[in-house]
């Protein structure tokens, strides 16, 4: 396979080169192509890439490469931009909702026009860590509340945070966090992965949401303010200290459609 067919799309910001490989011709144990496709001056430019591929239970398989070209946990907002994906290559209807597989387990999403609804996993509680809060949402991410996410030297903070020996040996996706003014909430996110600030991060939205209602006592649903825009994100607290029918909301569009030889990276 030399020629490769790809789309661009993006979701608040986070964006994303997706390949549909239900032929199987894609070879996503090519770390060094992938980081390639990925690099933002020698390639096309993403956050990260994801492959669509058949499934034999569900709608697809989703699977997800960080820039750095490494295989990674959920991405909320990549499996926002997959489900639009599917449904403009006619792998699934507008307006129907259906699932997908992913690393995490099986997800549901609805797309209706640009807006895509997806249902992320269970979040079983948290953890206090380094006067912040550490969640689980699909990909681990470390919450700090601050007084202004806009004044955060994000990738400086971002990078000591994300290698911190607490979060050893995996590290963490790092998000900084404003207190909630009617219903909205600001935050940034250092990307373990991308290793520096991504304009949104959907994972990262849905544990910065949770984590407010665990500080605040208040509200289940919050739009969420991301350097690219807003997510939605809405929940249900259960009596054991859990969070269920979790659900990430936004825009997902597509960019532009394109091939690339993967010669040139040889």
């Amino acid at each position: 396979m030399t020629k490769i067919q790809f789309s661009k799309y993006q979701g608040t910001g986070n964006d994303f080169i997706l390949i549909d490989n239900r032929d199987g011709s894609f070879d996503g144990d090519d770390n060094h192509l992938i980081s390639a496709m990925c690099h933002r001056r020698f390639g096309v430019g993403a956050d990260g890439l994801m492959l669509l591929e058949s499934s034999e239970s569900y709608s697809f398989t989703m699977r997800y490469f960080n820039s750095d070209g490494g295989e990674a946990t959920m991405c909320g907002n990549g499996g926002r931009c997959l489900a639009a994906f599917a449904v403009h290559r006619g792998v699934v209807a507008e307006n129907e909702y259906f699932s997908f597989d992913a690393v995490d387990g099986v997800h549901e999403a609805l797309v209706n026009g640009e807006m895509v609804s997806l249902k992320m996993i269970n979040v079983a509680g948290y953890e206090e860590k380094e006067e912040g809060l550490f969640l689980d949402t699909g990909s681990p991410h470390f919450i700090k509340f601050v007084d202004n996410p806009e004044l955060i030297d994000v990738f400086n903070e971002g990078s000591f945070w994300r290698n911190h020996d607490v979060f050893a040996p995996g590290g963490t996706n790092v998000n900084f966090v404003g207190k909630p003014v009617g219903g909205e909430v600001s935050m940034r996110t250092f990307e373990r992965g991308v290793e520096d600030e991504t304009w949104s991060c959907g994972t990262g939205a849905v544990a910065s949401a949770i984590a407010t209602y665990i500080r605040s006592g208040e509200g289940n649903c919050y739009d969420m303010k991301v350097p690219g825009g807003k997510l939605t994100v809405s929940f249900d607290v259960v009596n054991t200290g859990g969070f269920e029918n979790v659900w990430l909301k936004g825009p997902a569009r597509h960019v532009f459609e394109g091939s690339i030889d993967a010669k040139v990276f040889l």
